[in-house]
């Protein structure tokens, strides 16, 4: 983040910017705050959040970034500007630190499923003793 609280620095905006529709040289409406919005996105993707958790007096009402996010889904955008991006910066794979995902609290505590009585495990089907060592 910079000093100005924006998530795209200058230099990254201007690597950005041409990949995104709403240009003035693309067919159509030019977009208001293209940039802002891209930070909205940004924003709640880095913070976790629902789209409705968005601060308003930053980003704006929730539903309007939300309802041009699904619009540049459904129009495909989104895979566009990653591979771009991608191409751009050497980053064809992304790795996960599996010391930074947690579990939720209650996944390793489930019950175990039981065999229905009156069952019996293949094991005792054909006849081997269960787990003898």
């Amino acid at each position: 983040m910079n000093k100005d609280r924006s998530v795209l620095t200058a230099a990254q905006w201007v690597r950005l910017s041409p990949l995104l529709p709403g240009q003035e040289s693309s067919p159509g409406t030019t977009a208001k705050d293209t940039r802002l919005f891209v930070e909205a996105v940004l924003w709640r993707a880095r913070c976790g959040v629902s789209w409705r958790d968005l601060p308003a007096e930053r980003f704006g009402p929730w539903h309007t970034v939300y309802a041009r996010f699904r619009r540049w889904r459904k129009a495909g955008v989104w895979p566009k500007v990653l591979a771009q991006v991608q191409n751009a910066t050497g980053l064809h794979r992304l790795m996960v630190d599996s010391t930074a995902v947690r579990a939720h609290q209650v996944a390793g505590s489930a019950e175990k499923k039981t065999a229905p009585s009156g069952r019996r495990s293949v094991a005792a089907a054909v006849g081997s003793p269960p787990n003898s060592t």
